[in-house]
């Protein structure tokens, strides 16, 4: 017994001190950015871990370099990995306002606006936290119930339980999703200048139309090695050759 408390203490300890390390590389390119070299800031930052602030500062610099595209991707990037954070929703939106296209989404049901919405108001790893902590208390609550002797605590105690359980999942089901997201990511965003959408995955097929540098799309089939069948927030489809975009 005492040699796992060891192994426990000794593995905590190794996880603060790396906590307490900081990132090198993202020190020398806050630096950077301070200094306003945007450049040496973008390559020092693509190469630290892509957290969610990394990210966002990936791309303020390449907002700052004026280039759009790149500056959607990475902020879709961090929105992707911290969805609640709100400097990262409002840059975003700046980027976009610089793009040339302007798709209208299409309306969807109010019921799917509404889970979506749930789903972003965490990360993952909020909405993991946030589980184990809904669990830790409705196992508190069970172990009240069944300990307390007065019928009113006790079926106080049970409500609680069973309305911490329910958090509890709703937590998961959203932890998954936003994990799902992460792992299966459909959205690209175009990084040409200009791109011709076609009707077939072929350079002979008709031209539906043209989207610009910055725009958002939704990856329908990656199947073909060059192509990609693509849709637009407005519900446009056509196929686009998979060079002139990147997948977010």
């Amino acid at each position: 017994m005492k040699i796992f408390y060891f192994i426990v203490i000794f593995l905590a300890q190794g996880v603060v001190c790396r906590a307490a390390q900081p990132d090198s590389l993202k020190v020398s390119a806050d630096s950077a950015y301070a200094a306003e070299d945007y450049h040496l800031a973008a390559r020092l930052y693509s190469q630290a871990e892509p957290t969610a602030a990394v990210c966002y500062n990936l791309g303020n610099c390449y907002y700052r370099l004026d280039e759009m595209a790149r500056a959607v991707l990475w902020y879709e990037r961090a929105s992707m990995l911290d969805p609640s954070d709100a400097d990262i929703r409002f840059n975003l939106g700046m980027a976009r306002g610089k793009t040339i296209d302007k798709v209208v989404p299409k309306h969807e049901i109010f019921f799917v606006n509404w889970y979506t919405s749930l789903v972003n108001v965490a990360s993952v790893d909020e909405w993991g936290r946030l589980s184990l902590a809904f669990f830790a208390c409705a196992l508190v609550c069970l172990v009240l119930c069944v300990t307390l002797r007065s019928i009113v605590l006790k079926k106080i105690s049970l409500s609680a339980f069973a309305v911490l359980l329910v958090f509890t999942v709703v937590g998961n089901v959203c932890a998954f999703s936003q994990r799902y997201r992460l792992l299966h990511r459909t959205g690209a965003i175009v990084m040409d200048a200009s791109a011709v959408v076609k009707s077939t995955p072929s350079s002979s097929g008709s031209d539906l139309f043209v989207l610009h540098e910055g725009t958002k799309v939704e990856i329908k089939d990656s199947t073909l090695s060059d192509w990609y069948e693509i849709e637009l927030a407005d519900g446009k489809v056509g196929w686009i050759e998979s060079r002139q975009i990147e997948i977010i």
